[in-house]
């Protein structure tokens, strides 16, 4: 079931002209629910223009801190955005689903690691939190971050992450990259690209060295982050990354279509959530167990509805199904049935998927 629970906003604030960041006050009796790890993200639902709005938003706040904080930066046409960046205020409310995501690794006191991020925007909020766990609670790691802005006033968090490398200025180290306004050293001029990321694995990197890099921006930065790294010797275990929204190439258009064409007519779907199950056949009109169990009448949860966000993983318990797409789920977790519903086509007479797992 998708649980949400009414929350009153605390604290508004404009972080830039352009982003708003927003603190929520969690009622004691609710704080162990929301108890989350570094990297989480939160699922904000609310009612604008006649409709349902979802969105999921990292958050930025660090689970050291007792808050819980999202930023949430204005998007052209963004109906939720221009929304919380407009008419959002102190006192009002919203409707927040507990703490999601696996974008993290575990925090180990003892750790001696080096750790590297690279950041886009505002990829800068889970990257935020990550950064001032693992500095705070591993004493003996360290962090680099690459962070991709316009200009130095768009920079997200700029104040807070100078504040952290005076107080870490040993283990924390701040490179910013910026399309917009001039550089003195041209490697930090513009985007990130194949041969910048070869000079920084030469020059300032050590892969050898490296335990953990997080990437969080645009699907064609990350894969190509992800790519050269691995390419520079660096294993894909390694390489945690989270994407913004997904734009659809030729490619994933062409899996889409074989795919959905593998579906069976009339499939039987039984959803279990918290130990109870709900049936429904699946109608011709909808070629995801997802929008095939919201229109029967089942209330789970989602956000993204764009194989980006997990926040609808499930795990096929009986039968099969085919995702058009995934951009969250990691190797262990296909491998043990876990599936994204808002992707999955089902391919079997029967399907039973469990939520609670």
């Amino acid at each position: 079931m998708a649980k949400f629970h009414t929350l009153s906003i605390a604290d508004i604030y404009k972080e830039t002209k352009d982003c708003s960041v927003i603190t929520f006050d969690v009622p004691e009796a609710l704080q162990s629910e929301f108890q989350y790890k570094q990297g989480q993200y939160l699922t904000l639902r609310t009612e604008l223009e006649g409709k349902e709005v979802r969105r999921s938003y990292s958050l930025c706040s660090s689970p050291i801190d007792n808050k819980w904080q999202v930023a949430v930066k204005q998007i052209n046409g963004g109906l939720f955005s221009t929304f919380a960046n407009n008419q959002l205020a102190a006192g009002d409310t919203l409707d927040v689903m507990a703490p999601h995501g696996t974008f993290c690794t575990e925090v180990n006191p003892e750790a001696s690691k080096n750790y590297i991020a690279f950041a886009a925007g505002s990829g800068i909020t889970p990257m935020l939190s990550i950064i001032k766990t693992h500095l705070a609670k591993e004493p003996k790691s360290t962090f680099k971050l690459f962070y991709l802005n316009g200009t130095v006033k768009s920079i997200i968090f700029k104040e807070e992450l100078e504040q952290l490398k005076n107080t870490y200025f040993d283990r924390f180290e701040i490179f910013y990259f910026l399309t917009k306004e001039h550089r003195s050293a041209e490697l930090f001029n513009g985007r990130f690209t194949k041969e910048k990321i070869q000079v920084l694995t030469d020059k300032i990197i050590d892969l050898s060295e490296t335990d953990d890099c997080f990437i969080c921006g645009p699907e064609e930065m990350i894969f190509l982050i992800r790519d050269e790294l691995t390419a520079a010797g660096l294993a894909k275990e390694k390489i945690h990354y989270e994407l913004f929204t997904t734009g659809l190439t030729a490619e994933d258009k062409l899996r889409i279509t074989k795919i959905v064409e593998k579906k069976v007519e009339g499939t039987e779907v039984t959803i279990i959530d918290g130990g109870k199950e709900f049936h429904f056949v699946m109608g011709d009109d909808f070629d995801n167990i997802l929008d095939g169990a919201i229109a029967a009448g089942a209330d789970l949860p989602y956000a993204c509805k764009g194989g980006v966000c997990s926040t609808c993983r499930c795990q096929v318990v009986e039968g099969t199904a085919e995702m058009k797409l995934n951009y969250s789920l990691e190797e262990d977790e296909l491998a043990k049935n876990y599936i994204l519903s808002c992707q999955a086509v089902p391919t079997s007479k029967k399907v039973v998927v469990d939520f609670g797992i």
